[in-house]
């Protein structure tokens, strides 16, 4: 149902790892663009959602990162560690650059394994669809919203349709609002004819190799709005503090501050999750774990939120 994307850095495979239960309870599944050269990590993460008989999606060609130019080391990963593993499905990127017949190419490569197709930018779909025949409804097929309009979501009708939309503004942090809308999903994808939903979390699809200076530190989280349809927004706790890139604990605390005050409101919408209750820990024990180490705390809570707006939307069922 659920596709969250994730770009394969340290804290977003340790995200994947310590919400990997909570992945499988509610059949959530990771979408992973390997970006980092050293691939035992991947391994690793891959390893602790399988055993607890989970699924996963790895891209085999990225676009970004150590990878972007040769895939062969994520291919031989996945051969060597799970060569028999049926809930490792082989993820191919469609991008602009690449010709129908590349990407025929690229899915005859894996003949024994479950195909997922990611459509972003790629241009001919219609070519594509008329060469993979039947093979098409076999796969499993992700839309990029932003490049994947209907016209060409509809040379792709059968198999499993997932939209993948980015809910996140890339913009410098002391340009966030207080609060912004983020997506609604995960509430109406199948008003949109899918199977399924997914998103870059509150990272966005923007990549970058290292962030620039932090003027403004801050913490993002999403929340459903139970009063607005159950849209989904987030709240981007800022520091005071936003005019050079010095002292990142203590804006860490300027924003934390606010956040322990928003979530001790008794009208608060935002889910007491355990990535929370950490911040609340951080808080008491006045302590700056690096801003890594926030970013994945905010993606933790992220799932977290989600698979509970399932669980609620499962007892009302």
């Amino acid at each position: 149902m659920y596709y969250p994307y994730f770009r394969g850095k340290q804290n977003e495979l340790l995200t994947i790892r310590e919400t990997a239960s909570l992945m499988v309870q509610e059949q959530i599944i990771p979408i992973i663009e390997p970006v980092k050269e050293s691939l035992g990590g991947l391994s690793k993460t891959l390893s602790s959602v399988i055993d607890i008989g989970g699924q996963t999606v790895v891209i085999v060609n990225p676009h970004y990162g150590d990878h972007s130019r040769n895939g062969d080391g994520i291919v031989e990963m996945i051969n060597k560690d799970f060569e028999k593993e049926v809930n490792v499905s082989v993820g191919i990127l469609l991008s602009e650059n690449m010709s129908a017949k590349d990407a025929l190419e690229y899915c005859n490569s894996f003949p024994e394994r479950h195909v997922t197709l990611i459509h972003a930018g790629f241009t001919e779909a219609k070519a594509l669809s008329e060469l993979l025949g039947m093979q098409a409804s076999e796969m499993r097929h992700v839309f990029f919203e932003g490049s994947c309009g209907k016209l060409y979501q509809k040379h792709f009708r059968s198999g499993e349709r997932i939209l993948l939309r980015d809910g996140f503004e890339k913009r410098s942090n002391r340009l966030h609002p207080h609060v912004e809308f983020f997506s609604d999903l995960h509430a109406t994808f199948r008003d949109e004819g899918m199977n399924g939903f997914g998103d870059f979390l509150i990272v966005g699809d923007d990549y970058s190799e290292t962030g620039g200076p932090a003027y403004a530190v801050a913490i993002h989280l999403t929340f459903i709005d139970r009063n607005k349809d159950d849209g989904m927004y987030i709240h981007h706790f800022k520091s005071n503090r936003q005019d050079d890139p010095t002292d990142p604990a203590g804006k860490f605390a300027e924003a934390l501050d606010k956040l322990v005050d928003e979530v001790n409101r008794p009208d608060t919408q935002i889910l007491r999750s355990d990535a929370v209750m950490e911040f609340f820990k951080l808080h008491e024990m006045k302590h700056f774990p690096g801003l890594g180490y926030v970013k994945k705390l905010s993606m933790k809570h992220h799932i977290e939120t989600l698979a509970d707006y399932f669980i609620r939307e499962e007892n009302i069922a």
